[in-house]
């Protein structure tokens, strides 16, 4: 099947992007304790990569960076090839 490259690069097209920070493997009965101020600990230490996904795909990694807004980024430090 051919792709139309055109289509590729249509400014109409969305994409989803997320990022993982870790993940926790909690009960039912530790998750029902959360509340506010809780903290849940992570699988990740504090400079370890986080992994970037488009539409749940896995597409990178990268560190998390403070922006001059003073929001949360990411700065990607290597892009994953899904062949």
């Amino acid at each position: 099947m051919a792709i139309n490259k055109d289509l590729l690069f249509n400014n109409d097209i969305s994409v989803n992007v997320s990022v993982t920070l870790g993940s926790a493997d909690l009960r039912v009965h530790q998750l029902l304790k959360l509340g506010r101020g809780a903290v849940v600990e992570l699988d990740r230490d504090i400079n370890d990569n986080v992994d970037i996904y488009a539409n749940d795909i896995l597409i990178g990694h990268g560190e998390v960076v403070i922006t001059d807004n003073e929001t949360i980024g990411i700065s990607v430090t290597d892009t994953v090839s899904n062949k």
